[in-house]
């Protein structure tokens, strides 16, 4: 997913939280639970860079917790949270 241009669903809203977010999808109705402020700044960044990588890069997730971010972004992309470009 790393060169995938991706951005949050237009239906999902983000809700913040102390522990990261709640991501809410009007058309589906499901509710996400983003963990971490780093994710959530991470998810609300994705339709500002060309890809995955570039988003990555601009939070400042360092290269080693890349697989486990891309990972994180393959889960709300199956929860229809995320979507492709």
């Amino acid at each position: 997913m790393l060169d995938s241009p991706l951005g949050l669903h237009p239906s999902v809203a983000l809700r913040p939280e102390p522990f990261g977010a709640l991501a809410y999808h009007y058309d589906n109705r499901r509710l996400v639970f983003l963990k971490h402020p780093s994710m959530v700044d991470l998810v609300r960044s994705l339709d500002e860079h060309p890809d995955l990588r570039s988003a990555l890069e601009a939070n400042g997730i360092a290269e080693d917790r890349w697989d486990a971010y891309d990972r994180a972004v393959t889960s709300l992309i199956e929860s229809d949270v995320v979507i492709t470009r």
